[in-house]
């Protein structure tokens, strides 16, 4: 039994390490499961505490330290699960009983060692388990600049995003404030570049969040600000245009930013382990969650600037209606789970709540450009 035991021990420091290096070391997307118990663990302790709670700045507030808390509980599971495994392994060179191999283990890990091994056999395990506490508590606290890093730029952009789409940011929205911010000739030049910088920002989201899923619980400082609404928002805006004024719109680079930003939102959802469906060519045709009427919001939204559509609302929604298909369900998928902003075409959340309109200053309203 005490050899069994041993394995078991070591079976056990096998599978927290690796959990370890996919984790902290491997720039790639994993299926950890010990990653992933934990993440959904801490997330139902924060669906209880915030269940009640029906105000979603209340929620927003409990569910800002949801990220740290994962990245806390999971270095303990870490520790927790080396100390049970190099107790178990301990065990079968320790004469004075298991309980005496936990202290020796905590003693490795924890501490500069204050229970002295006796033994070569001993002496080994003791110096292992040592250097697993040491390099385990180094890699977490080098993984933090990593994450905080990546939080900054995704953030920067979500903070400019305000200014053109409101908050929370919303597609027609971007189309309407871009009336009133630029003429004819410089509308074309700065949405281009405007389209071409969200396709960049959606390739170091998609990377970095799939490396790291905790960046996904990382919530926007702002309030009613989401990384995830003004991503929708951006290709919502993006669609609309194509669809509503094709000869006006800057096409490729609208179609870029499509493309990278539902590749995105795709690769995120299977990291995190969303059921939602991954057909890389959904049928255009396909119904959308978003309803004809709510569609017509948008579009009044919009031409209540200058904004110059070359199509009809109907004419148009065939197409607005291809490329929402292609990010519509796992946006509302991932919105649902994160406990987004409740931002306008962004679907339903789990308490409820009612879409928030984009904040407008009623008194600063600048004068369009006539064209």
């Amino acid at each position: 039994m005490r050899v069994l035991f041993a394995v078991v021990g070591a079976a056990l420091v096998a599978l927290t390490w690796a959990s370890v290096i996919t984790t902290l070391v491997v720039p790639r997307r994993s299926h950890d499961r010990v990653s992933r118990a934990v993440d959904r663990g801490v997330d139902r302790l924060y669906r209880v505490a915030t269940m009640r709670a029906r105000d979603y700045a209340t929620r927003d507030r409990r569910l800002a330290t949801q990220a740290s808390t994962t990245i806390l509980v999971q270095l303990a599971v870490w520790l927790v699960l080396f100390y049970l495994g190099f107790a178990l392994m301990l065990q079968l060179f320790d004469e004075l009983g298991f309980g005496h191999a936990l202290a020796q283990a905590g003693s490795s890990l924890f501490t500069l060692g204050y229970a002295g091994p006796a033994g070569a056999p001993l002496t080994a395990v003791d110096y292992v388990a040592a250097a697993s506490g040491l390099v385990v508590v180094a890699l977490q606290v080098g993984y933090l600049p990593t994450l905080y890093g990546a939080f900054n730029r995704r953030e920067t952009e979500v903070t400019l995003l305000s200014g053109r789409a409101g908050r929370p940011a919303w597609g027609p929205e971007i189309l309407a404030r871009t009336r009133f911010g630029f003429g004819v000739e410089d509308e074309g030049t700065v949405m281009d570049q405007f389209y071409l910088g969200w396709e960049r920002w959606a390739a170091d989201v998609s990377e970095s969040h799939t490396n790291y899923p905790v960046l996904t619980r990382f919530r926007s400082p702002a309030e009613l600000s989401s990384w995830l609404v003004a991503l929708v928002a951006v290709l919502d805006s993006a669609a609309l245009w194509i669809a509503l004024s094709p000869a006006r719109a800057p096409v490729v680079e609208a179609r870029l930013a499509l493309r990278m930003g539902f590749t995105a939102l795709r690769s995120i959802a299977e990291t995190v382990g969303l059921d939602v469906d991954h057909d890389p060519d959904p049928d255009p045709d396909a119904d959308l969650q978003l309803s004809y009427d709510d569609y017509l919001v948008g579009i009044e939204r919009i031409v209540s600037t200058t904004f110059r559509m070359d199509r009809t609302p109907e004419q148009a929604w065939p197409d607005f209606r291809g490329w929402r298909v292609n990010y519509e369900a796992v946006a509302y998928a991932l919105a649902y789970r994160l406990d987004a902003v409740p931002g306008p075409w962004t679907g339903p959340r789990r308490t409820g709540d009612t879409p928030v309109a984009p904040l407008r200053p009623q008194n600063r309203t600048p004068t369009p450009f006539q064209d």
